[in-house]
Formats: structure tokens, sequence, C-alpha cells
């Protein structure tokens, strides 16, 4: 078997790969974002590799990965795994379910956390053509990643795509909540059918129309980006309205530094019931621990919008009037509504409130790729 360099060049969609005592950990935004601002919920899903993937040329019949996994847990619920999609030329060859590595367990009542070790894990994937192809192996979006090692039975190089460069922004439903596999989450769903290369900067509960996210997708090369903007504004109850009109103006003025002329869609928020006409912050259903899965809620009082504070309807609202007051020819809005309204969710609900189902990943994947590109 033949090592293959794991790099920037080899595995796409990333900002850096951290060398660790046992690999290279990979990470979405760059060390001066993460030393600026180490907030434990940022840092945790920023090196959850949501849209990363490993893509290599070969003729290969056998590869073989080595990578060791961290998942995090709350006791007494079930979660599901991160898995690892196989994709040759891109059609699913495979879809491998993580088994090993440690455990980041929380006990909701009290808060605390314990790290229970686990196993490296080595996936294999065989029975290749062995001809010249596209191989991608897609990482897990909802479990932090050391990769150890990549080796093949035949030369193996990156992939020199050039496909046009998409970098969206988004918070846990564009990382991939619910969604049973990386390759399938709506933003990956979107860039395979429209044949983009992709760096997704989903961020769950992260999506906080943040400074230094604007920056770096200023600083990122793109032919097209996109932003979806309002569901963690709201369940955090991070802004009024005074504070968040400015904001996205200055998110987006500082997109525009870096890329003045690149289409941009700004994305306002889904159907999301819990906070259409109610305002955060978000909650969680303590009664939903009883039955092991996760349910979330809202605190806030249905409409009381009237001192500022923001509702999925309000924040529509805004960033329409956002769009309307730039004179921007390649700014264009698109409606979160239009890719997932009130009408599918009485066909594909949101399975704990607040994130779609992976029906709904697919359905919204596909609706954004034909709007957008």
């Amino acid at each position: 078997m033949i090592d293959i360099t794991l790099d920037t060049t080899t595995v796409r969609g990333l900002a850096e790969l951290d060398p660790t005592s046992r690999g290279l950990r990979l990470h979405r935004l760059p060390a001066w974002v993460r030393t600026q601002y180490p907030e434990p919920q940022l840092l945790g899903v920023e090196a959850q590799p949501a849209g990363a993937r490993i893509a290599v040329r070969t003729a290969a019949s056998r590869l073989e990965l080595d990578l060791h996994s961290t998942r995090a847990t709350l006791r007494g619920l079930s979660r599901r795994r991160g898995r690892v999609d196989v994709r040759v030329d891109g059609a699913l060859h495979d879809s491998v379910e993580l088994d090993g590595g440690d455990t980041l367990d929380t006990d909701p009542a009290t808060g605390i956390r314990q790290l229970v070790d686990g196993p490296t894990q080595r996936i294999i994937v065989d029975g290749l053509d062995p001809r010249d192809k596209l191989v991608e192996l897609w990482l897990p979006h909802n479990e932090t990643i050391e990769l150890i090692a990549l080796r093949a039975d035949a030369p193996a190089s990156a992939d020199p795509t050039d496909r046009a460069r998409w970098v969206h922004h988004g918070s846990s439903i564009s990382q991939g909540s619910n969604a049973t596999q990386p390759s399938s989450t709506w933003v990956s769903l979107a860039a395979r059918r429209a044949g983009l290369d992709l760096r997704n900067l989903g961020v769950g509960g992260s999506a906080q129309v943040d400074p230094f996210m604007a920056r770096v997708i200023r600083d990122t090369p793109a032919d097209v980006i996109s932003v979806a903007l309002g569901i963690n504004v709201v369940n955090a109850d991070a802004m009024r309205l005074r504070a968040f009109v400015p904001a996205v103006h200055g998110f987006l003025d500082t997109i525009r530094d870096g890329h003045p002329d690149t289409p941009l869609h700004l994305i306002t928020p889904i159907w999301c019931g819990i906070h259409e006409n109610t305002p955060g912050p978000g909650t969680i259903d303590p009664e939903s621990f009883a039955t092991g899965t996760l349910l979330f809620g809202a605190a806030g009082t249905p409409g009381d919008t009237a001192g500022g504070r923001l509702t999925l309807e309000v924040i529509r609202d805004a960033l329409a009037d956002v769009f309307a007051h730039r004179d921007d020819p390649n700014l264009h809005l698109i409606d979160g509504l239009a890719l997932y309204g009130e009408a599918d969710a009485a066909t594909h609900p949101l399975p704990d409130r607040l994130h779609p189902s992976p029906e709904a990943h697919r359905l919204i994947g596909e609706r954004f790729a034909a709007i957008a590109f």
C-alpha cells in the first residue's frame, strides 16, 4: 500500500490541518479566529468537517483511511453517529458509519462532562474499478475528526479540479443537523447537483453575523457566495432589530471588500414554527429527555416585537429591507420560505422542531440549486 499525502490539496473544504500527537485535526476556521474568539460552542462545531472531503484521482482498487473521531453526546439522548461517504466520480459507492473514537459525554442535569476514550478506526474502501477516477471521502459533518493515514494500492494525487468555488455560511441547518450522511446535507447536495467545489462555513448555533466570519469569507477564494442569516440570532436572543440591520450591512460590506462583483446570495430563514412569531431565547423541552429525543422550543412571548425583539417573520422583512437598500446588482435575495415553507412542514416536519429531516435536507438542497445556480 502507498501512503497518500494528507494536506489542504487532498483534503478540500478546510482552512487548516492542525498536527496533533495522533495525526491531523481538521479546522474549517483559521487559527486567528479560534485565538480571537475561543468560545466553546464555536470551537466545537468548526472542528466538525461539514462539507470537507478527501478528493484524489487514482486507479486504485482499494483505499484505507485511519481516523480518530470525537463525538459530543448528552447522557440519555440517542444521537446518530457520523459517517464517511465514499463517492466515485460523483456516485455513492459506500457509506461507512463511525464505530470508534472518543466520546465527550455531558450530563444534562449537572453540566458535568466526561471524556471516554475509544479506539482509532480504519475505513476500508475496496472493490473499486482499477481505472483513473475521482474518489471522494466525504467526512462526518457532526463529529470532530483527526486524520491519521491514507493508503492506496496505486498512486493517488490531489484532484486538479477546475470547478467553480462556492463558499456558504449559515447555522446548524447549513452544517447538516439531522442529515444522516455528510454528502446529503442540503449544502452538500446542492454543491454536487451544481458541480461546485464547496467550502461549507455552516456553524451550529454560531451564525451570529460575526465580523470575523465575514472576514473569513472575504479572504476565501470564491466564484459564488451565500449567507443564511437569522435563526441563530433569534434563538440566542442575541440582538434587537436596531443592531441586526446595520450588522448585516457591515457583514455584506466586509465580504464585498474581497469579492466586489462575486454573485452573493442572501438567504432568509426557512420556516420554523417555534420562532415564526415568538422571540428567543430558544429552549430545550425538559420533557423530551424522557423520550430520548431532543425537542426545542422558544421562551419568548408570541408577538412581542414592539421593542425590536426578533422573530423569523421580523428577520425576513429586515433582510428584504437590507437587500432593497443596497446598490449591488450581484446581490440576490432568496426567500427561505421558497426552500422550506409551512406547507412543507406538514409533509416533512422538523423532527426536533428546529432542524430539517433528511428528506427536507434533500428538498432544500434541490430547490436551492435550482434557484441559485
